[in-house]
């Protein structure tokens, strides 16, 4: 049981960091116009679902690391605090290390509703995930 527990943990852990690294290289790589079919979303948009994935995945690493029964909250935050520094680190960076892109404090309000939202959904559901994830470790 500790092999299967040790492999999820890992797992999740790879998938939290190659997303990760996946904003991180986008975020600073000149980038064409984005569009999905006949749907054009806006730059905004993309920064607030481009976060609120980076809490949901580190979250979900934590659940399967930690006992969510005493971290919960206490990681929660965590993660959405150094989410938003991230993003701003990001924003400064694009300025520095790019002449194609430049920092935008709409970026950073974007990514942090974003991260808010996150946030706002795990809290709803603390008890339902906790439960689920329980559940999850009585497998592991």
């Amino acid at each position: 049981m500790r092999i299967k527990k040790f492999l999820v943990v890992r797992s999740t852990l790879l998938v939290a960091s190659l997303y990760t690294i996946l904003l991180t290289v986008s975020s600073l790589v000149k980038l064409g116009k984005i569009s999905v079919g006949s749907f054009n979303p806006t730059d905004k948009l993309l920064h607030l679902g481009a976060y609120f994935g980076l809490v949901v995945f580190w979250k979900v690493y934590f659940m399967q690391k930690d006992k969510p029964q005493t971290t919960y909250k206490k990681n929660l935050f965590k993660i959405a605090g150094l989410a938003v520094l991230f993003g701003m680190l990001i924003e400064v960076l694009q300025g520095v290390l790019t002449s194609y892109r430049e920092p935008d404090w709409y970026d950073i309000m974007a990514n942090t509703a974003g991260i808010l939202l996150a946030v706002i959904i795990f809290l709803f559901f603390e008890k339902s995930l906790k439960r689920l994830n329980s559940k999850i470790n009585l497998i592991f």
